[in-house]
């Protein structure tokens, strides 16, 4: 048998030799291991479709999101420069949610439904940010989906007034505006911010 060491280093057809050894009993393995795992019933999924969107983060910067349910992309959106994408937004409108609703409600009577179409077209803004927010009264879980539900009924009547709803977030009593220790400051706390993108 030829050794495939010559004066201490390996020849060529020695290399390919241990290459050809080593390359074949990792296929092997992974071959008996992928046949093994056949049997555990996995299946192939095929015609998934990634989903784009665009997130904007706490800056204003849009990143580009491809997702299909089960795993996702994202890339910051950039100028042929290499510049970030982002976009200047301010607080245009705060309501007052004792104002807005009955307590724990989410329905808007009729005439702050006018007043909420009135403001959405007459604000010349690409688009909106809607975000919700309560006191501490009652527990986080219940005032984060009070906080939605109601930050979604200001969206609905945006999106009927023809604006563009960017997004719609619900914050609870995570982001207080004032003390909670007070009747006063609670009554600030219960509050829908109309976030404007310009």
């Amino acid at each position: 048998m030829d050794s495939i060491f010559v004066n201490g280093t390996a020849s060529l057809r020695g290399k390919i030799t241990l290459l050809f050894t080593v390359f074949s009993v990792l296929w092997l393995g992974f071959a008996g291991t992928v046949f093994a795992a056949g049997d555990t019933g996995a299946r192939t999924i095929i015609g998934e479709k990634y989903v784009p969107t665009i997130w904007v983060d706490p800056d204003g910067c849009e990143h580009w999101v491809f997702d299909d349910g089960w795993e996702g992309y994202m890339t910051p959106h950039v100028t042929r420069d290499g510049r970030p994408v982002c976009r200047t937004g301010n607080t245009c409108a705060i309501l007052n949610s004792d104002q807005l609703f009955a307590t724990n409600q989410t329905a808007i009577s009729a005439g702050n439904r006018a007043r909420l179409t009135k403001f959405f077209k007459d604000v010349q803004a690409k688009s909106f940010i809607i975000a919700g927010h309560t006191d501490s009264q009652a527990s986080d879980e219940y005032n984060m989906k009070l906080s939605q539900r109601r930050a979604n009924a200001v969206a609905k009547v945006a999106q009927a007034a023809g604006a563009d709803v960017f997004d719609v977030r619900g914050y609870g009593e995570r982001a207080p505006k004032a003390s909670n220790r007070t009747a006063a400051g609670k009554a600030q706390n219960r509050r829908v911010e109309i976030i404007c993108m310009y």
